[in-house]
């Protein structure tokens, strides 16, 4: 039995007697549910004016959907620019967006120009800003270059580290206190170069073991790379506070620069139920190909639409997703994906580097069936598609004439 209050057990057995997707079925049962005593006549006359528009709607067989789809997508793609905008509005996060971020979906890139990820908050954390920003610096990576300053002593060799007390107790106000922190970023630097230190509050020293100017200069280079806090991956979090779709009520949602989409979904006050990464390989990763074909499609719709190109119809890029993803790996568009496997030794050199698939294929002894739009297109045979895969004949209506 459905949810829904005011559909009755008849109503609700006229809807499940109709061929419609699950989809459309809720959003009958929805619209009942909002005309309360609607009839099992009136359900079904509801039923049928829906199942007689998704009829209408459907694609007719032997259509060409690929030709298509590539057609709704690639002629908007002309239009696209070339250029790495600020994304929503942040002006500290540069996003690749146009043509080259659509280039980069199409392409299966293992890593995107510039990897962000959009992290909604939930709880006391979505609304206060102080645990927001613990949120913040679980993820952020903080150098110990960002914590103080660093001097070098070179006539007595050493690396002098001066902590910034006040900037330890912003960024980590629940620790004891500020020596302990210290004491930490001192086995930090430990473990990290192989050195022994010194430590003196939050004053920390150290050195080469062998009097060497080199060495000493390597030590502070080395510092500057090492990560006391955060995910490395992510170089810089923003805050924002933005209106929940859902509740309505404005939330903190952070922006980062940089992916580490498995490692974020685990930190507390995180909502992973929303968090979004632009890494399609990251969500396959860690919520596996549904979910990667769901982002596939979001982002490349995004894309589109930050181009004001919203008018692509959406199946359209479903169907991209699908055929990038049915073999339960993400494969990309390209000689070294798809039009790369296909069965058609034509369709294949139609692509790229025509003459080493035709050699290949020589050497191989393959065969082409001329199955596909493009090798029939090359050879100037008519194409199963459409009327094209339709054989008429005479006859008569009398099928005792027959």
């Amino acid at each position: 039995m459905t949810d829904y209050e005011y559909v009755t057990e008849d109503v609700e057995a006229v809807i499940e007697d109709h061929d419609l997707p699950r989809r459309l079925k809720e959003r009958i049962y929805s619209t009942v549910d909002e005309r309360e005593g609607v009839t099992p006549e009136q359900a079904d006359e509801i039923a049928r004016a829906v199942e007689a528009r998704h009829q209408d709607t459907r694609v007719d067989p032997l259509d060409p959907v690929g030709t298509v789809s590539a057609q709704s997508i690639g002629e908007p793609g002309t239009q696209m620019t070339m250029n790495t905008f600020h994304y929503a509005g942040v002006a500290e996060i540069d996003v690749t967006q146009g043509l080259p971020r659509l280039i980069e979906l199409v392409d299966a890139r293992k890593t995107p120009d510039t990897p962000m990820m959009t992290v909604p908050l939930e709880g006391e954390y979505a609304t206060e800003r102080e645990k927001a920003h613990e949120v913040v610096w679980s993820m952020e990576a903080t150098k110990i270059l960002a914590l103080g300053d660093v001097s070098t002593n070179v006539a007595d060799m050493l690396v002098q580290v001066d902590l910034n007390e006040d900037t330890l107790m912003e960024r980590w106000p629940t620790e004891n206190d500020v020596d302990t922190v210290a004491q930490e970023i001192a086995e930090t630097i430990e473990d990290a170069l192989g050195v022994s230190t010194n430590r003196s509050g939050t004053v920390i020293e150290f050195g080469p073991e062998a009097p060497s100017y080199r060495r000493l200069l390597q030590l502070v280079e080395e510092l500057r790379e090492i990560v006391f806090k955060g995910i490395e991956d992510i170089s810089r979090v923003v805050i924002r506070k933005e209106e929940n779709e859902e509740t309505g009520r404005e939330e903190f949602v952070l922006y980062t620069e940089g992916s580490a989409f498995g490692d974020v979904l685990s930190i507390e006050g995180v909502d992973a139920s929303r968090t979004t990464s632009n890494n399609i390989h990251e969500v396959h990763r860690e919520l596996g190909i549904e979910a990667a074909r769901e982002a596939i499609i979001n982002e490349t719709m995004d894309t589109l639409r930050e181009q004001g190109l919203d008018d692509v119809n959406v199946r359209h890029l479903m169907l991209v997703a699908d055929i990038m993803t049915n073999r339960g790996e993400i494969e990309s568009i390209g000689r070294h994906g798809i039009s790369g496997s296909k069965d058609s030794v034509l369709a294949r050199a139609a692509f790229e580097v025509t003459v080493n698939h035709l050699l290949d294929a020589a050497i191989h002894g393959e065969e082409d069936d001329l199955d596909g739009v493009i090798e029939n297109v090359i050879v100037g045979k008519p194409i199963s598609i459409g009327t094209g895969d339709v054989d008429l004949r005479m006859g008569s209506i009398n099928p005792a004439d027959d």
